[in-house]
């Protein structure tokens, strides 16, 4: 059996890679794929097969995905380009003859307002055409999304929001690539679309305690007016754009968006999710090492 994971040089990626292995998938058996030679050597270090490729060059990709029993595909992360560099590697697959496409895409990616869901339905309408088996991974938001906030939450105590009081039902990377993991070494998951998640979503109030446990210092949850957040956050010079992706994805929060939280994470991994205390205390620890 031969599993291809694209984005191995990714934070995503590489975590099922490892994970595949921790869960007895033999090195030889796993072929991880990214555009940085370099970055893939140390899984080539552990008798992974490696391959570079580049979701806008196709010719790169028939070749790595040759052979493949089972294909990861790791949304691209170039909001705006996706659909095509999706839609190259879908062709690919089909030429190459792979045995089934696991996709990540985004939660309720057929029935939701999210600002980043588009591109990802999109892509899931072109694996349903593909005739290939498919199963969609629907990851929730990543805890580690947050962790640049506790620098700044310890040197002002506020983490600044206009998310309001809604809630996010994250799980740690680690968590979604044991899922994807498990879903690419096991049988049964052909044509599931896996609504993934934290075990229990939590509201921006309950991240700014958790926080204040971290970086020692009390810190509390100021809410605020998308308008207001979008004066802070060019005011500390973020461009327009950005700023108005990130007001937008508040609102998305707001309006329940990212709230739905599922145990089909802890069902298929067989143990809880991550909390996000413990995901920004370890990624807080790790870079003070």
């Amino acid at each position: 059996m031969t599993i291809v994971v694209t984005g191995a040089t990714g934070h995503l990626g590489r975590l099922v890679v490892e994970s595949l292995l921790e869960r007895g998938v033999p090195a030889t058996d796993i072929r991880a794929l990214g555009r940085s030679a370099e970055r893939l050597a140390p899984l080539a270090d552990l008798g992974v097969q490696t391959a570079t490729i580049d979701f806008e060059k196709p010719d790169t990709l028939a070749s790595a995905f040759s052979g493949a029993d089972a294909l990861l595909l790791v949304s691209g992360s170039e909001v705006g380009q996706r659909v095509q560099q999706h839609a190259n590697a879908i062709d690919a697959a089909v030429a190459a003859g792979v045995g089934r496409i696991v996709y990540t895409s985004a939660p309720h990616a057929d029935d939701t307002d999210l600002v980043l869901a588009p591109e990802h339905t999109a892509t899931e309408k072109l694996l349903a055409e593909s005739g290939l088996p498919v199963t969609i991974l629907r990851n929730n938001w990543y805890s580690e999304n947050y962790v640049g906030q506790l620098d700044t939450a310890e040197a002002t105590g506020e983490i600044v929001s206009s998310a309001g009081d809604g809630r996010v039902a994250s799980a740690s990377r680690a968590d979604y690539a044991d899922a994807a993991a498990v879903v690419l070494s096991t049988p049964g998951h052909e044509g599931a679309v896996y609504e993934l998640s934290g075990d229990e979503a939590w509201s921006f109030a309950e991240l700014a305690e958790a926080v204040s446990e971290i970086v020692g210092r009390p810190v509390v949850y100021r809410a605020v007016s998308p308008e207001e957040h979008t004066s802070i956050l060019t005011g500390a010079g973020l461009d327009d754009g950005t700023a108005g992706f990130v007001v937008a994805l508040d609102g998305n929060i707001r309006d329940g968006a990212l709230a739905d939280a599922t145990t089909t994470v802890s069902d298929l991994i067989g143990r809880p999710t991550t909390p996000i205390a413990d995901t920004l205390r370890a990624a807080r620890d790790q870079a003070a090492a």
